[in-house]
């Protein structure tokens, strides 16, 4: 059986296609950038359309690029944009509104009610979640009661709900497969990760038909079959994960107390906790890491909901650089007598804060604060936040006891100077790896060891290789004073005390 292995990465900017070869290396890449929609205040939505021709297209680009055939590929796996939901109709597969995209806050009011009648214990002891927008489950509510005539025929059957990965697997196969995995299940706010079944009394609050969702699979499964007329030949659906449980596999952080953070439009940092379904009490997520022939890993999660995209508001909003790439060389130049504080609140605070209404503010500015001194922040404003996250799951878990180390992924981290100035705010070292598509490889070795053609989990994480470690060098009383800096800037920031 051929090794070539194909990853459909549907992110939230662009969707992409890496064909791995048997050295588990990718041989063809296609990307694809579509279309933000931002139809009002806090609302970030996608053309679902769009994101499949998208995903059709970076297909063939790939394996054009690889000189092979889609005959040439043992299986697929996809990962995606996490808790961004598609309705749809079941008999024509057509959108019955644009995705309404994880970042969107129009679902905030709702929440809040929720929280306001006590209910957020609940749903965190059933999901490991908070009642936040950034949530599926609120948003497939929003649609049902805003679409003229949605909630009618969802009662009747005739619409299917899901994360990105369904859509995709349902338009993959022709409708003949409605399937999620239990990554993406998990993130909906309607998924019992204890009892691993679509929790009926969640389902009921927010008036949500069990009829519309889908079957929950193991990360590595049989999603089903590929249309021939889309490539040319069927292709297995072998392997589906969330894009940050993806990535975690792909850094092969298999063991409990391993960590990986992936900086990306937002950073997200996942610490394996094992079997043990670690309850926060600092306001990070307890969340599946991911589940194997049937047993279930967890982690702890925390969510940064602007990492990447701060650097893309230096380039398209403030016009400060030409491309991204520039921002660390533009920091580095940035006077270190100054002290701006960027706080990317730009669609609300994610871990551990969750203030959905507090938006983006930044302190410090002089009258000598310029290009550098905002390119600083900006990407400063990482590794504050994913500070804030290190320190929570260090009081939450026994293992962030120890010396923790971070292996990074993500667009961010070519750069150097970000990497580096990581790790001195963390004062922890960070490892980079020699492949970068770590996503994109997660959800390939998903789906390729489940072909049989790739190995299992121990001899893949024995082919993770670093490319370099960066060690703290930033001296203890800076530190000190620009962390002092930095959650002053927050408390200022946030709607609540």
């Amino acid at each position: 059986m051929s090794s070539f292995i194909l990853a459909i990465d549907q992110g939230t900017t662009s969707s992409r296609a890496i064909v791995f070869g048997g050295a588990m290396k990718p041989v063809g890449i296609g990307q694809k950038e579509f279309t933000q929609h931002y139809p009002a205040s806090g609302w970030v939505e996608h053309d679902p359309e769009e994101i499949w021709s998208s995903v059709v297209a970076t297909v063939k680009e790939a394996l054009g690029k690889a000189k092979l055939t889609a005959a040439d590929v043992a299986a697929i796996g996809i990962t995606n944009q996490r808790e961004t939901v598609v309705v749809w109709d079941r008999a024509t597969g057509k959108p019955i509104h644009n995705a309404i995209v994880w970042q969107d806050r129009r679902t905030a009011e709702l929440c809040a009610k929720l929280k306001r009648e006590g209910l957020e214990p609940k749903f965190s002891k059933k999901t490991g979640l908070l009642l936040d927008p950034y949530f599926s489950g609120t948003k497939i509510a929003w649609l049902l009661d805003h679409v003229k005539g949605a909630r009618r025929r969802a009662e009747k059957g005739e619409l299917l709900a899901g994360t990105i990965d369904s859509f995709l697997v349902w338009r993959l196969t022709g409708g003949k497969v409605h399937a999620t995995d239990a990554t993406n299940a998990s993130r909906t706010l309607l998924y019992n990760i204890a009892e691993n079944r679509w929790d009926a009394e969640l389902l009921d609050l927010l008036g949500i038909p069990a009829a519309l969702l889908p079957d929950v699979n193991d990360c590595a499964d049989d999603f089903g079959i590929t249309e021939k007329s889309l490539f040319g030949a069927e292709i297995r659906i072998l392997g589906v994960a969330g894009d940050q449980q993806a990535a975690t596999i792909g850094q092969a952080c298999f063991a409990p107390g391993m960590m990986k953070s992936t900086y990306g439009t937002g950073c997200f940092a996942l610490l394996n906790t094992g079997s043990d379904m670690v309850r926060s009490k600092n306001r990070l997520l307890t969340t599946i890491a991911y589940r194997l022939d049937g047993r279930t890993t967890y982690a702890l999660e925390g969510s940064i909901f602007i990492a990447g995209a701060a650097v893309q508001w230096l380039r398209d909003s403030l016009k400060i650089i030409e491309k991204s790439q520039h921002s660390g060389d533009l920091a580095a130049e940035a006077d270190p007598a100054q002290q701006v504080y960027l706080v990317p609140a730009f669609v609300g605070l994610g871990a551990p804060h969750w203030d959905a209404e507090a938006r983006g503010a930044i302190f410090g500015l002089t009258r000598n604060s310029g290009r550098a001194e905002f390119a600083r922040a900006a990407l400063e404003s990482v590794a504050y936040q994913t500070r804030d996250l290190l320190d929570a799951m260090r009081k939450d878990w026994k293992a962030g006891n120890g010396r923790t180390v971070l292996r990074v992924d993500g667009g961010m981290v070519a750069s150097d100077w970000t990497m580096q100035r990581l790790a001195d705010i963390l004062d922890a070292p960070v490892d980079r790896p020699t492949v970068l598509e770590t996503t994109a490889l997660g959800a390939a070795w998903l789906a390729g060891s489940k072909a049989g053609v790739w190995p299992a989990a121990e001899k893949f994480a024995e082919s993770w290789a670093l490319d370099r470690r960066f060690e703290p060098a930033m001296e203890a009383a800076v530190r000190h004073a620009k962390l002092k800096g930095w959650r002053d800037a927050v408390r200022r920031t946030l709607t609540r005390g």
